[in-house]
């Protein structure tokens, strides 16, 4: 069973044009990703950018990362995921690791147990992680996605909005922010790449939830380790500052 990770990458990004390549402490943030990906203990055959931008292509090449154009037309990054994935010619049962590249500090472990599931559990398509807020503004901020799941641990809905919503102020409880890293087999990806979009996909811009809309399952992996986003320009000071700190293993 081979196991590759995949970084879709893509310059027209409406709120950050050229993100991939915005400098963080000197190096294009696509490296960052790339780097950190290689300190997963997890066994990966390969480690693709995957993206339908020359500028983007040539800078993976420069610092001697695997890059692979793909189209331009892909409506998501799971779907630029799977023209990837199917061009390496992998089998069914090889699993895919999708890896955002917009999170240049997040921690390897995370790949650790975004595919466990796929060794401890049959029948497993896919996997998604979660992470315990700590942050309240982050429950209603609509660019943090929240996710709910059942008692097996398989996505029952993600959203911009708060879920679940608390009726009774004085109840506490525990909400859950959706990190954007998947793993899938190489079987499921393709057949993902076949259907159509689905309607709560377009009306929340989330791909995931084409999967749920037609009923396939989620696992979702609760993780102790957060993953901050790149979203705005204004960001990349803060990921410099992690960077700087010395209590977060992030060089």
């Amino acid at each position: 069973m081979k196991k590759v990770a995949i970084i879709p990458s893509r310059y027209e990004s409406t709120r950050f044009r050229g993100k991939p390549l915005a400098l963080i402490k000197g190096k294009p943030m696509i490296q960052w990703v790339y780097e950190r990906i290689k300190k997963t203990d997890v066994e990966l055959s390969d480690i693709i950018v995957a993206t339908d931008d020359e500028r983007i292509f040539d800078a993976v090449l420069k610092f001697k990362g695997h890059a692979m154009i793909t189209s331009a037309q892909n409506p998501s990054g799971t779907d630029r995921v799977a023209e990837a994935a199917a061009k390496l010619g992998l089998k069914k049962n090889d699993i895919v690791i999708n890896v955002q590249g917009d999170q240049p500090v997040f921690d390897p472990r995370c790949i650790d147990d975004l595919v466990r599931p796929f060794f401890i559990e049959q029948n497993i398509q896919m996997s998604t992680l979660a992470y315990c807020i700590i942050n309240e503004d982050e429950i209603k901020n609509p660019k943090d996605v929240k996710v709910v799941f059942d008692t097996n641990g398989f996505a029952l809905y993600f959203s911009r909005s708060p879920i679940p919503f608390g009726r009774n102020p004085s109840f506490e409880f525990e909400t859950y922010k959706h990190l954007g890293f998947y793993a899938y087999t190489a079987d499921f990806l393709e057949k993902f790449q076949s259907l159509n979009e689905g309607r709560l996909e377009n009306i929340e811009k989330l791909e995931q939830l084409r999967a749920l809309e037609y009923g396939y399952k989620i696992k979702v992996v609760v993780t102790q380790y957060d993953s901050p986003e790149v979203d705005l320009p204004e960001d990349i000071e803060k990921i410099e500052m992690m960077l700087s700190s010395k209590k977060k293993d992030v060089t």
